[in-house]
């Protein structure tokens, strides 16, 4: 069950139009698996048509309005169309077989390597990631992969991050996420993720800056942690 929502400031900007590419795939990978979310939406969307036709005070051109009414359309059939078919259809086979990747959102299934070569780094014991390319500059986009009952070290965070729950499920000091849950993280916020040890646990991550690792160990990794955004 998905108990973690985006907030409705992030669905409202997402629904206007005006949040960032990055972080607006990771909310329509949310949408893709949450019905209330996509309904509340669908009543943002609304609301915002309402708006536009009772306002006078600011003359719109055909044009522009057919565009906006036409993306308003798209989103609710993309949103509401995330339950519909199995993604694994589609994906390579490489992906296609893997327990934590075959079922990922179809927003998300489009960013992976259409050759199957998806390129993991070890962070730690615990912790292994993938950059994705997402065409922008201002935020790094990746998969997190952390393995069944591991812990990812405590870090603080140096600029925004908005993560989604992919598969499995990992807990920290506030609480359990589990498939499906997005969270939010904003600077100076410190935690530690533990995955479940019955199962790994694949989440996606949009972050504005690198982490930065807490405590003795974090003099020594710190100045080499690294934030590639493409």
């Amino acid at each position: 069950m998905i108990t973690h929502h985006p907030d409705d400031n992030l669905l409202t900007e997402y629904s206007s139009g005006s949040l960032a590419n990055a972080v607006g795939v990771i909310v329509c990978a949310h949408l893709q698996t949450c019905p209330h979310c996509r309904k509340r939406v669908e009543q943002l969307n609304k609301l915002g048509a309402a708006i536009l036709n009772q306002s006078v005070a600011e003359v719109v051109q055909p044009a522009s309005f057919d565009q906006l009414m036409t993306r308003i359309r798209n989103q609710n059939s993309e949103t509401s169309a995330g339950d519909k078919k199995s993604t694994s259809e589609h994906l390579h086979p490489v992906y296609a077989n893997d327990p934590l990747l075959k079922h990922v959102p179809k927003v998300i299934a489009k960013l992976l390597p259409r050759d199957g070569k998806l390129k993991w780094e070890r962070v730690s014991a615990a912790l292994k990631t993938a950059r994705l390319k997402t065409g922008q500059s201002q935020y790094e986009v990746a998969f997190q992969r952390i393995s069944s009952g591991g812990r990812v070290v405590e870090h603080d965070h140096r600029g925004l991050e908005v993560t989604m729950v992919l598969c499995g499920s990992f807990s920290d000091e506030d609480g359990v996420y589990n498939q499906g849950d997005f969270l939010v993280r904003n600077a100076g916020e410190i935690h530690r993720p533990t995955a479940t040890q019955n199962q790994d646990c694949l989440c996606i991550s949009v972050v504005e800056a690198p982490v930065k690792v807490t405590g003795f160990f974090g003099k020594l990794v710190n100045p080499f942690l690294s934030f590639r955004p493409a």
